[in-house]
């Protein structure tokens, strides 16, 4: 594979980009938190790739004690409204676009906020699931997450939560001693426990979604990702499936990524103002 340059200090990264997609028909984007981060969502890495706080709770966690159970729950019903109020940015908005005017064919994100189809894509894979879902995991029944979050307040009409700080996928920083009072969620159907329906730490993305995602790939003539660190292999992979078969790869990200050394173009700058400078 002929690599191109990676951008040079002097060229303006949205010009380069759009240049870049000019050459190809059918991109493969991959998405990641750095996408919805001008929406108001933290991420959860730096621009080295480390962990800005502690790392997300995992499925054996959630499920291992009746007190993280409590917790998560907790602090989700604090940050779930703030984290519906996320609208779509510029990015989303550009990715919208850029698959209307026809060089994006497909979408594939990391995030679980449901914001590139708010903005207009039709063509997503929600690598993570969504947010806006929320499964049982002892009888499989499904509800959305409004319906919890009324069940939640009904529940916990005297709770004070505290101050809480806004965290990323829609948690919250909160107190362990204000959740010591807090009634979690449960089926009502069975009586099992409840989870957003998106991939935890610990859990596997569902083999279904990635052929789909695969297929997608199979049918691309370029990669692009987009406001990624690459630090979970789940993304990973399909940036090495894409260099594997020889396909360019461009990575638009603030910082460092695990799939660098497969782009054919690296692009360090920020995520919404790259997108919308590329759509000139």
């Amino acid at each position: 594979m002929s690599a191109l340059p990676h951008t040079a200090s002097d060229l303006e990264p949205a010009g380069v980009l759009r240049d870049w997609l000019a050459r190809h028909r059918r991109v493969f984007v991959l998405t990641g938190a750095g996408c919805s981060t001008a929406s108001g969502i933290p991420d959860y890495r730096d621009r080295n790739g480390e962990w800005k706080r502690t790392p997300p709770i995992t499925l054996q966690a959630l499920t291992g004690s009746d007190a993280a159970y409590r917790r998560y729950w907790a602090r989700s019903s604090v940050g779930w409204p703030r984290f519906l109020a996320a609208r779509p940015n510029p990015a989303h908005a550009a990715l919208a676009e850029l698959e209307s005017r026809g060089p994006v064919h497909q979408v594939l994100t990391q995030n679980v906020d449901g914001l590139h189809q708010r903005a207009g894509s039709r063509r997503v894979i929600d690598l993570h699931g969504r947010l806006d879902a929320v499964v049982c995991l002892g009888c499989g029944a499904r509800s959305g997450r409004e319906a919890i979050q009324a069940d939640i307040e009904a529940a916990n009409p005297g709770w004070i939560a505290g101050p809480a700080g806004t965290a990323p996928d829609g948690d919250a920083d909160l107190d362990d001693a204000a959740a010591e009072g807090f009634r979690p969620p449960w089926c009502e159907q069975c009586g099992g426990l409840l989870k957003p329906d998106v991939v935890f730490f610990g859990e596997n993305v569902p083999r279904a979604r990635v052929a789909d995602a695969r297929q997608a790939l199979e049918a691309a003539d370029a990669m692009l990702v987009a406001g990624s660190s690459l630090m979970v292999f789940s993304g990973l992979r399909f940036v090495r499936m894409a260099a594997a078969a020889g396909l360019p790869v461009a990575i638009l990200n603030r910082g460092r990524t695990r799939g660098d050394e497969f782009a054919t173009l690296r692009l360090d700058a920020d995520i919404a103002t790259t997108l919308r400078g590329a759509l000139a």
